[in-house]
């Protein structure tokens, strides 16, 4: 039993030695970051308040929705501030400082919630008049893991929209675990967007998609290269999606240059470097790419 606790001790040491090497991995700041668990905690509250008939909490032995939602309210402002505090620390901004703006920032974000919520209702909408599968609302809240995806990516995107660096990409990373869907908070994304299947979606920070979209599993809409590392930072490096697009299974759109026009429609597997003009469909076939301008859509001339 020495021997084991004798080497246990001589264990400790030695990875205590390699902390002090001064590496990035290295620090030892647990309360100076935020806390994983926490900012998941609180997408879950968020979630009780975008669906309350939902994600209610089971504890609740009498549901009255004022009272539950204060709890919510006050539960969400106080662990969220304390995160955007912790994180603006983090960034460089002093305590003071870090202290003040979180505190504008979490009500900022809270005002919000209701332009999420009608957000989100319209893209429930497109899961159900899309999804013939659907057999009711309330089946695609439950089990569809696209709107869950999207709800998370709403709420993250409007704390990226305040500046609040780590949570938001923290928040979608959490549905990314959950779901296999890839969309990043930075993402701008128009009304009805509608996601079948879902897994393996990628959506890149600066991509821009319309309204009436609709992606099904393995697309990619994503960057041409990364090779310029940080110094692409803040350029647009991912896809312009226009309205009414459908990207079927497999699609890889590439590039900031590239915009897919308002009705096309893009074929599975179809690799994508270049602009597209509306309504044309593409499709991949025998290794060889297929282009079709279509006149059908009412929103298409000549």
């Amino acid at each position: 039993m020495d021997h084991i606790e004798n080497r246990i001790e001589q264990v400790v040491n030695c990875i205590l030695d390699d902390y002090s090497l001064g590496r990035q991995i290295d620090r030892i700041e647990p309360f100076s970051s935020a806390d994983k668990e926490i900012v998941i905690d609180i997408v879950e509250k968020l979630l009780r308040i975008v669906f309350p008939g939902y994600y209610r909490d089971k504890n609740y032995r009498i549901y009255n929705a004022k009272h539950n939602l204060s709890m919510l309210i006050e539960d969400i402002t106080f662990n969220l501030n304390r995160q955007i505090d912790l994180v603006l620390q983090r960034a460089g901004m002093k305590a003071e400082d870090a202290a003040e703006a979180s505190q504008k920032i979490c009500l900022a974000f809270l005002d919000r919630i209701p332009k999420v919520r009608a957000y989100v209702q319209m893209d429930l909408e497109a899961f159900y008049e899309g999804d013939p599968a659907a057999t009711c609302y309330d089946e695609i809240i439950y089990c569809y893991p696209g709107l869950f995806a999207v709800t998370i990516n709403r709420l993250a995107h409007e704390l990226h929209l305040l500046n609040v660096p780590m949570i938001p990409r923290m928040m979608t990373e959490y549905a990314h675990g959950a779901t296999g869907i890839d969309i990043h908070p930075g993402a701008t994304i128009g009304k009805y967007f509608f996601i079948d299947h879902g897994t393996g979606i990628v959506v890149g920070e600066t991509t821009v998609i319309g309204d009436h979209v609709k992606v099904y599993q393995g697309v990619t809409l994503g960057a041409l290269t990364t090779r310029g590392g940080q110094s692409l930072r803040g350029k647009k490096r991912h896809p312009t999606i226009e309205d009414n697009v459908t990207i079927y299974a497999g699609a890889s759109i590439l590039g900031g240059e590239t915009v897919i026009g308002h009705d096309c429609v893009i074929g599975s597997n179809a690799f994508i470097t270049k602009s597209i003009p509306p309504c044309t469909t593409v499709s991949f076939k025998n290794a060889e790419l297929l282009m079709k301008q279509r006149c059908d859509s009412p929103n298409c001339s000549g």
